[in-house]
C-alpha cells in the first residue's frame, strides 16, 4: 500500500453533507491558527516579565488575549511533544517519540488536523512537522523524508521534514519565498499569508498549523535583525550554572543537558543568548505578518489564535542546556488563546491553574463545535475564557523516557507544587525532588525530606501513583511502554525493575 492510499484511507471525508453542518453555522464557524515554536524558553517574551526581550506583536497577542502562566509540555523533546500538540494524548498513548516509534495511522485519524479536515474545514500545515505518520507503530521514528509525513493530510502543504534549514532555499516546499526571505522563520510568515489568502476563496472555515523552526538550534539568526539585540546584555537567572546544579540530583546530570552543551556556560553565554532570543524575535515578526494577512482577508475578527512552544529550554538554568528534564525551564511552555469574540479579550486575564500542550488539539475542536475524542488525554480550555480563575486539571504528568537510562524521569506537577521521581538505582541511589513552585519557582529548595512537608509529600506521591495507573492501564503496547510503566514504579525495588526489562532496554540500564 503506497503512502497516498494509507492516509487518504484515514479521512472519513470532509464534504458538509456528511457533517450535517448547515451553511449558516459554516458561515459562524471560527478560522483557527496555531502557532507553535521550537525550544523556546517562557522567559525569553515580554509578557512573561523579560524586559530585555523585543517581542512586540506577541506582547501585543498576549495583551489582547488569555495568558497562561503555568503550562507544561507533557515531554518535553520536539517529537514525542508536536504529536501530543496534534494528538491530545501523553506520550504513552502517542507512542512516538525518538528511538521509540511513530504515530500510526489509527491514531493520527484522531488528530485535529484530520478531524477539522474532515468538519469542512480548509487546512494547511507551514514549517517543521517534527515526527512520523506510518501505517502501523512498529515502524521506527524516522522522519527525514517527504514520505514520511502526512502531506496529504492538509489541502495546502509547505512543511518539511526532519529539522529542516535556516535557508529557506534548503526547503522544497518554502523555496520559493527564497528570493525575498531567504531566512525561513520570515519565509514561514509569507507560506502563511499565501494560505490565508487561499483559504479566503474557498468559501469555509480554515484550520492552519504553523511550526516554526525557531529558536531551534543551531544558533542562526536572521541576519535583517542584526541590530536588535546587538547592545543588550542578558541577566543571568537565580538558578544559573554549577552553582544552581548543587542540590539537584545525580541522575539529573549524566545528560548530555549537564555542562555539554556548551553555548550557555558563562564564557559563551552572551553571544547565545543574543542569537536565541534574535532568532524568537524573527518569530514575532513573522506572527506580525500573519496577523496583518489575516486583517487584509477581513478575517481577524473570527480568527481564534493559539500559541505555544513544543518545549522549553533550559539556558543555563541548573547548569543545563537543551531540554528534555521535568524542571521548570525545559517543561514549561509560553501559551496564548486569543478569541477575539470573547469578552475576556483585552482584560489582562491570566491563568494560574497548570495546563498543557496535550490541550491544544481539544481546544481547537472545541473552538470548532466539534466533539473531542475520548481517547484524547487533554482538556478543552475554552471554558477558562470564560472563568480565568477555573482550572481544567488537577494536575499534569511530566515525562522523560528518551536517552542515556538514569536521566529517566517521571513528575507530577500542580498548580503548587512539582514532585519528580528519579527510578535509576544502578551505582547511585534512586531519588525523589518536591519543589514548593509557588515559593521556589527556580527550584533550587529541594523539600522532599522537610518533616513539615511530609503531608504534601503524601499527597503528591499518591497523585504520581493514580497517573502511573493510568499509564500502566493505557499504554501503547510498542516501545517500550509498557516497561516504562514498571520503571516508573514506586512500589517495585530496582532488581524488580531490571526482571521486567528485555535484553536491550538492560543492556541500557547496566
Amino acid at each position: 500500500m503506497n503512502r497516498r492510499n494509507f492516509l487518504g484511507g484515514v479521512s472519513v471525508g470532509g464534504a458538509l453533507c456528511a457533517t450535517g453542518v448547515s451553511h449558516a453555522a459554516e458561515q459562524n464557524r471560527p478560522n483557527i491558527v496555531l502557532l507553535l515554536t521550537d525550544d523556546q524558553s517562557y522567559r525569553s517574551l515580554g509578557f512573561y516579565g523579560n524586559a530585555r526581550a523585543k517581542t512586540p506583536n506577541l506582547d501585543a497577542l498576549a495583551a489582547q488575549g488569555l495568558v497562561f502562566d503555568r503550562a507544561y509540555d507533557t515531554t518535553a523533546i520536539c517529537m514525542a511533544s508536536r504529536a501530543q500538540v496534534m494528538t491530545g494524548m501523553y506520550e504513552y498513548k502517542t507512542g512516538c517519540n525518538f528511538s521509540h516509534g511513530p504515530i500510526s495511522a489509527d491514531k493520527w485519524a484522531k488528530s485535529y488536523p484530520i478531524l477539522m479536515r474532515d468538519a469542512g474545514y480548509h487546512t494547511g500545515f507551514v514549517g517543521t512537522f517534527g515526527f512520523s505518520v506510518k501505517p502501523t507503530a512498529e515502524g521506527n521514528s524516522a522522519y527525514h523524508t517527504n514520505e514520511d509525513l502526512p502531506m496529504d493530510s492538509f489541502d495546502e502543504w509547505y512543511g518539511w521534514p526532519g529539522q529542516g534549514n535556516y535557508r529557506t532555499a534548503d526547503n522544497e516546499f518554502v523555496a520559493q519565498y527564497a528570493s525575498i526571505y531567504p531566512h525561513v522563520t520570515r519565509a514561514c510568515g509569507a507560506a502563511s499569508q499565501d494560505f490565508i489568502k487561499n483559504a479566503k476563496k474557498q468559501g469555509k472555515p480554515f484550520c492552519l498549523s504553523v511550526s516554526f523552526k525557531a529558536p531551534h538550534g543551531p544558533m542562526s539568526p536572521d541576519p535583517f535583525f542584526d541590530e536588535v539585540y546587538a547592545d543588550t546584555v542578558w541577566e543571568e537567572p537565580h538558578n544559573y550554572d554549577e552553582k544552581g546544579a548543587a542540590h539537584i540530583p545525580a541522575q539529573a546530570k549524566t545528560g548530555r543537558q549537564y555542562l555539554d552543551i556548551i553555548d550557555f556556560r558563562p564564557d559563551s553565554y552572551q553571544k547565545t543568548m543574543r542569537k536565541y532570543h534574535q532568532l524568537i524575535h524573527g518569530v514575532d515578526y513573522a506572527v506580525g505578518m500573519i496577523r496583518e494577512e489575516l486583517e487584509r482577508q477581513g478575517v481577524a475578527e473570527n480568527t481564534v489564535i493559539l500559541f505555544l512552544t513544543d518545549n522549553g529550554y533550559s539556558c543555563g538554568a541548573h547548569g543545563m542546556g537543551g531540554k528534555v528534564l521535568p524542571y521548570e525551564e525545559p517543561s514549561r511552555s509560553p501559551m496564548i488563546i486569543y478569541d477575539p469574540r470573547h469578552p475576556v479579550s483585552g482584560k489582562g486575564a491570566r491563568i494560574k491553574s497548570v495546563t498543557a500542550n496535550i490541550d491544544m488539539a481539544p481546544t481547537v475542536l472545541d473552538f470548532a463545535g466539534l466533539p473531542i475524542p475520548g481517547n484524547m488525554d487533554g482538556k478543552s480550555l475554552r471554558p477558562l475564557l470564560d472563568n480565568p480563575n477555573g482550572r481544567v486539571h488537577d494536575s499534569i504528568l511530566l515525562i522523560n523516557a528518551w536517552g542515556n537510562a538514569p536521566t529517566h524521569s517521571l513528575a507530577v506537577v500542580t498548580d503548587e507544587y512539582k514532585y519528580i521521581s528519579w527510578p535509576y538505582a544502578n551505582g547511585m541511589e534512586s531519588v525523589e525532588e518536591l519543589y514548593h513552585l509557588t515559593v521556589d519557582r527556580y527550584e533550587m529548595k529541594n523539600i522532599v525530606a522537610n518533616p513539615e512537608k511530609e503531608e504534601d509529600l503524601g499527597t503528591m506521591r499518591k497523585r504520581y501513583d493514580e497517573l502511573l495507573a493510568s499509564w500502566q492501564a493505557e499504554s501503547v503496547a510498542e516501545g517500550n511502554y509498557p516497561i516504562f510503566g514498571k520503571i516508573y514504579d514506586r512500589s517495585l525495588s530496582w532488581d524488580e525493575k531490571l526482571a521486567a526489562m528485555d535484553i536491550r532496554t538492560k543492556r541500557n540500564y547496566l
